[in-house]
């Protein structure tokens, strides 16, 4: 980070070691061993050296940030307290905690505490009066036009998203792409610069990628980079017409549309149509749908095109989807159903 230039980077996203101090093996009651963050990074003499070490990152960030620009922090109780209070003695300014909780937590095994189901994530500015960028319009509309709150609902990172060498996780602590997919959208925009000092494995590059932003990623372990850098170079951008996204409207149902884009159920890109076809819009990032450069959401452009007075969007539109057959038609519905059943397996 020291050899950044001065007022260079829009946005920080920083994941740092959480400073656990987990002593001895944890088992679960059948007895196998679970596979937690015991590596040597994550290890701290004493509070006193955590400290010292989070003021140092958090003063190069401050100083390679531009005026307007953006720092988020993600932690647990572990340490996320002690961070918030450095960052606040350094001059940034605490615009939301964002709690993301977590669908499918890991359980307490022994029993002896509340299931720790989720992380807090801190937004900060540069300082009380400093500008910052906000994609509101764009974050309620990804929420099916609700405003857009601070707890977020998430999955953990798993299944295919799970980077693994040899049959084993390539990194315990691996974020999922649809937290950062949210952070990203809503606090930069298309060619900005985007610093992760704990870059690990990747992830924030990897959406930065999809979304036309540019990244750099600091990360000292040789494994890590090596995997970064073989899932970075898959990643596609998205076509620019999918990364537009609204400056919008009302209702939403449990899953908002733009939880199935995040999670990649349904990509940024996607043609979706009314049974019969007459219309075919593009999914744009921010779950707003395009059809010949009018936007809006699943049921509000539904609405629009029929000339009607309300539109259920889930079943009005519908996409291809692979099938034992080859292609088959669904509506996006299918493609929601598929997400609580997931969080429900999870």
């Amino acid at each position: 980070m020291q050899s950044l230039p001065d007022n260079s980077i829009d946005c920080v996203f920083a994941d740092p070691p959480y400073n656990l101090q987990l002593g001895g093996d944890l088992n679960r009651p059948d007895g196998s061993e679970v596979d937690a963050v015991t590596d040597h990074w994550d290890q701290f003499d004493s509070f006193r050296a955590y400290d010292d070490f989070t003021r140092a990152w958090l003063t190069e960030a401050r100083r390679v940030l531009k005026p307007d620009g953006a720092l988020w922090v993600i932690g647990s109780y572990h340490n996320i307290f002690r961070v918030g209070a450095i960052l606040q003695d350094l001059g940034f300014w605490i615009l939301n905690d964002v709690v993301w909780r977590k669908t499918n937590p890991m359980p307490n095994f022994k029993g002896t505490r509340f299931t720790n189901a989720h992380e807090t994530m801190i937004w900060a500015s540069q300082g009380e009066k400093a500008r910052y960028h906000f994609n509101y319009r764009a974050m309620k509309t990804l929420n099916d036009e609700l405003q857009m709150r601070s707890d977020w609902v998430l999955p953990i990172c798993s299944g295919n998203e799970r980077l693994k060498e040899n049959g084993k996780k390539a990194h315990p602590t691996q974020k999922p792409e649809a937290l950062l997919y949210r952070v990203l959208l809503a606090t930069t925009e298309k060619g900005d610069v985007v610093l992760d000092p704990f870059f690990g494995t990747g992830t924030t590059g990897a959406v930065a990628k999809r979304l036309g932003r540019e990244w750099i990623g600091c990360e000292r372990e040789d494994f890590y980079r090596g995997v970064a850098y073989k899932r970075i170079e898959k990643e596609l951008p998205l076509d620019e017409s999918a990364l537009k996204t609204m400056q919008s409207k009302k209702s939403a149902p449990r899953v908002a549309f733009g939880t199935l884009v995040e999670t990649g159920l349904i990509a940024p890109g996607t043609k979706v149509f009314d049974k019969k076809r007459r219309w075919v819009a593009i999914v744009r990032a921010d779950g707003s749908l395009d059809y010949n450069g009018q936007t809006g959401s699943i049921h509000g452009l539904g609405k629009d095109l029929q000339e009607a007075p309300s539109c259920n969007g889930w079943t009005f539109w519908h996409y291809e989807a692979d099938g034992p057959g080859g292609k088959e038609v669904k509506p996006v519905d299918a493609a929601r159903q598929l997400h609580l059943l997931a969080n429900e397996d999870g």
